[in-house]
């Protein structure tokens, strides 16, 4: 059997070149730290979706729009309420009496990046609609099932401060992020230069595409290629066995967050011309993966993402690195 043309350094180059021409497009219109902007990029082609807690204005919909646009790739909003159908999300089927047929009207979720705005508004149904789209890359209604585009990458937001007529993502559902970040405010020199540009001009109006939905796709195939040795995958379950038996964590990563732990890694090579997973790479993913996994033993009311971040840090430095892997 021949090779996979993904093995190729033909393939890698080309992937490396355009991640880093996708984060660059962004980097020009989003306020803040390119390794918040790495992360979005990486998740993308690892195949995954990312969860962004964050107060209202600080550019998740830029940061949508702009991936949209740097893929030549089709973008949705749901902005999700208390009263919201999960049809709202997936679509409906209607009988049209003029050809005496039921027609399917998709819903918002058929688009290859989906934002859906402040997801702890929606109430557990709607949530579970988009969190199965998520899972499964496909929707069922009345007994149709439909499939998803390819990429399909899902940016939900949610606000860390409000808390009042939300409800909580359950820790099934979080395990469905590959990743979770915040944009966070941006510098004080970029918020200056932000607020004497001129008003009313749209921030993405010179932005160019970079690839196609096609190249992403691809690219997701070629960094699913990185190898990984058995020392590193070993390092990898010696991590999420840290979470199981730490008695700060009364729930710890589950197999799937190895699965995205490795996925992101490849990605992190990928992006920085290796042709393999080292052991650091596992380790500089594993925060954004995992942190929001975990139920901590004291529970998580009033523990911010900073802290939860700090506690796992402390507890993964306690795993050796194997040398030479």
């Amino acid at each position: 059997m021949p090779d996979s043309p993904y093995l190729s350094d033909r393939y890698r180059a080309t992937s490396r070149k355009t991640l880093a021409a996708i984060a660059t497009n962004l980097s020009g219109v989003l306020a803040t730290s390119r390794s918040v902007i790495d992360l979005a990029v990486m998740t993308l082609a690892a195949g995954g979706h990312l969860l962004l807690e964050d107060v209202p204005g600080t550019g998740k919909t830029t940061l949508a729009r702009a991936l949209a646009r740097s893929l030549s790739a089709q973008v949705s909003r749901i902005q999700f309420t208390s009263d919201m159908l999960p049809s709202d999300i997936t679509g409906v089927t209607v009988f049209d009496q003029s050809a005496h047929e039921f027609t399917f009207f998709r819903g918002p979720v058929f688009a290859e990046i989906v934002l859906a705005d402040e997801i702890n508004r929606a109430n557990p149904k709607a949530q579970a609609a988009l969190l199965e789209a998520m899972d499964e890359r496909r929707v069922t209604v009345d007994g149709t099932t439909y499939e998803l585009p390819r990429p399909f990458i899902v940016i939900a937001t949610q606000n860390p401060v409000e808390l009042e007529g939300t409800y909580p993502l359950p820790e099934a559902q979080l395990d469905r992020f590959m990743t979770r970040t915040s944009l966070g405010y941006p510098s004080p020199q970029a918020e200056a230069r932000m607020l004497v540009s001129p008003s009313g001009r749209d921030p993405l109006a010179n932005l160019k595409p970079v690839c196609t939905a096609g190249d992403m796709r691809a690219i997701i195939q070629t960094a699913a290629h990185i190898h990984v040795s058995q020392a590193v995958a070993a390092y990898a379950v010696q991590l999420l066995t840290a979470t199981r038996q730490s008695p700060q964590i009364r729930l710890g990563a589950s197999p799937r967050a190895g699965l995205a732990l490795l996925a992101m890694s490849r990605v992190r090579a990928l992006m920085k011309g290796q042709d393999a997973v080292f052991p650091g790479d596992v380790r500089a993913m594993a925060v954004p993966v995992l942190s929001h996994r975990l139920v901590l033993a004291d529970g998580d009311m009033g523990v911010s993402a900073e802290d939860r971040a700090r506690l796992l840090e402390s507890l993964l430095n306690t795993v050796p690195a194997p040398r030479g892997a």
